[in-house]
C-alpha cells in the first residue's frame, strides 16, 4: 500500500499505548513472549511509516511501572527482547536519521539494558529526522513524584522559591523536558483507558482507542487514523470562532 503523505504538520507527537501483545498470542494458543516479540517487530514497522507519514515525534510505552507484576519469566523475556531491539536496530535507526531517547524510571532496570540504552541515546543524538521516545519502567504518577522531589530538593538547596513553580518549570523537571506535548495518543486492543500514560502531558492530547491488538496494527490503519486526527478540531480549552 502506497501511504498518502497527507499530514505535514510543523510538529506532530504521536504517542502510542502498544497494548494487545498477550491477547493476540492468547488468541493463536502462542506463548506471551510470542506476541511480544510480534510487537516488538510491529515497533520497526511504525517507526519507519512515521518517517514516510511526516510524524516528527514518536513516544512508545513499552514498560510500564506495573508491568512488574506480571510472571518473572514474562519479565525476564521482554527486558531480553529489549536488549536485542537495542542491538538489532541501533545501525538503521542511525542511518534512518532517528533520535532515540528513553523515559522513565532506570533505577530498576539491569546495568547491561542500561548501558545499551545510553550508547543508543548517544549513537543517535544528532539525529533530526523523528524523535522516538521510549518508555521503559515508566509511570505517570511515579514521574510526577520525581519531578516534585527534584523541586523540592531545589527549593531545600536555597536554589528555588516556591513562588516560582509555574507549570512550565515543573514540566521542565519530568522527564519528557525537551518533547512537545503529545498531539495524539493511540491506544491499541480495545482497552479503553489511560493506563497512566503520560498524564501530565496528555492533557490536551487527542486520543483514539483503536480495537485491533499492537501485533496486527498496520500502516492503513495508522493512516487512517493520522488523516481522521488531522479533521479534528482542537480547542486546548477555547471556544472556537465560527
Amino acid at each position: 500500500m502506497k501511504i498518502e503523505k497527507k499530514i505535514k504538520p510543523e510538529n506532530l507527537h504521536v504517542a502510542i499505548v502498544m497494548d494487545g501483545n498477550g491477547r493476540w498470542a492468547n488468541e493463536r494458543a502462542l506463548a506471551r513472549l510470542k506476541g511480544h516479540a510480534k510487537g516488538a517487530d510491529r515497533v520497526r514497522h511504525v517507526v519507519r511509516a512515521s518517517l514516510d507519514m511526516n510524524v516528527t515525534h514518536l513516544t512508545l510505552f513499552a514498560f510500564s511501572t506495573e508491568n512488574w507484576k506480571r510472571s518473572e519469566s514474562e519479565v525476564v523475556g521482554l527486558m531480553g527482547l529489549f536488549k536485542k531491539f537495542m542491538k538489532s536496530e541501533a545501525k538503521k535507526l542511525l542511518i534512518n536519521g532517528v533520535k532515540v531517547r528513553f523515559i522513565g524510571d532506570r533505577s530498576r532496570l539491569d546495568k547491561t539494558l542500561i548501558k545499551l540504552m545510553d550508547e543508543l541515546e548517544l549513537l543517535t543524538i544528532a539525529n533530526n529526522n523523528l524523535h522516538l521516545t521510549i518508555a521503559l519502567n515508566y509511570g505517570g504518577r511515579d514521574e510526577i513524584v520525581r519531578a516534585t522531589k527534584k523541586i523540592s530538593e531545589k527549593i531545600k538547596l536555597g536554589v528555588l522559591n516556591i513562588d516560582d513553580i509555574t507549570v512550565d518549570m515543573f514540566s521542565n523537571n519530568l522527564d519528557t523536558f525537551d518533547l512537545p506535548d503529545p498531539d495524539l495518543v493511540i491506544r491499541t486492543s480495545g482497552e479503553v483507558r489511560t493506563s497512566n500514560f503520560l498524564p501530565w502531558q496528555c492533557a490536551y492530547s487527542e486520543y483514539v482507542f483503536e480495537k485491533t491488538n499492537w501485533p496486527d496494527f498496520n500502516n492503513d490503519i495508522y493512516n487512517e487514523i493520522l488523516i481522521e486526527f488531522k479533521n479534528r478540531e482542537r480547542r486546548f480549552g477555547a471556544i472556537l470562532k465560527k
